[in-house]
């Protein structure tokens, strides 16, 4: 990362999230990943160097611009600021805009954890997850994070609102082998276990098809992109960029302002 010019202190700390990430065994989201953090800072998708910058702040709140950097520096910024306010007044709860892929939640939580706080994390993300009784992905896979100290280990509950992250499915297909039941569905919005299938990114939200409350895993999905899109007037559903591309979309909420109409008009 640092020969691409990223910011030593940026690449230690997506080096220490990867490597926490295998250590943890959500591979999906190690070293599996780091092809990606490089192409999108060398196509300057994700900023290589910067800091993000608090916009408005209270005793126990927080909204922070991510300056476009990369996701793990966003979010741990995010994190200790949260940290540090939860020290003063009890509780802190900071969102962020303007920030990118940011790895597994849990990383952020249980550094809240390991402060003797509870830690939660919530993120956003491309849309990959398809609502029950369509066809078509509208929200990210959406991850919940709770860390609770507990002696030397802390409980951790880490996990994505759709069946299953869409590494997992890189996994799969990489090792030639089909998917379980319940992952994954075709352009027809039929159930498919063919990993090339899984690939184009239609996932099952968490539970699955209808018949086994998946419907409960979409709305878990819709809290957190509440918190994450919504809550802090960054870009949400449809209008983040499709998983691994490398263009950036206007934040809609920022382009809805200056031309003064309703956001949730503009589609």
């Amino acid at each position: 990362m640092t020969k691409i010019g990223t910011n030593p202190k940026h690449a230690n700390q997506l080096a220490t999230l990867l490597y926490c990430a295998d250590y943890r065994g959500h591979y999906s989201h190690g070293l599996n990943r780091l092809d990606m953090y490089i192409k999108d800072v060398e196509t300057d998708v994700t900023a290589a160097t910067g800091n993000p910058v608090i916009l408005k702040e209270g005793p126990s709140t927080g909204l922070v611009d991510g300056q476009n950097l990369l996701g793990p520096v966003v979010g741990k910024f995010a994190m200790q600021l949260a940290i540090d306010k939860a020290k003063q007044s009890g509780v802190g709860w900071v969102v962020a805009n303007n920030s990118n892929h940011f790895g597994i939640a849990g990383w952020y939580a249980m550094e809240a954890s390991s402060e003797g706080l509870l830690g939660m994390a919530f993120t956003n993300a491309s849309p990959l997850l398809v609502p029950t009784r369509a066809v078509n992905p509208a929200l990210g896979t959406n991850p919940i994070s709770l860390a609770a100290p507990n002696g030397q280990e802390p409980f951790v509950l880490d996990m994505a609102t759709s069946a299953v992250a869409l590494g997992k499915v890189e996994i799969q297909h990489r090792r030639g082998e089909p998917l379980p039941p319940g992952w994954a569905l075709d352009a027809q919005g039929r159930g498919t276990t063919d990993a090339a299938v899984g690939m184009q990114g239609r996932l099952f939200p968490l539970g699955g098809p209808e018949e086994t409350s998946g419907y409960k895993g979409y709305g878990l999905a819709c809290l957190v992109e509440i918190f994450c899109g919504l809550l802090s007037d960054a870009n949400w559903g449809q209008h983040i960029r499709k998983w691994k591309t490398h263009e950036r979309k206007a934040n809609l909420n920022n382009v809805a302002k200056q031309l003064d109409v309703d956001p949730m008009k503009c589609v």
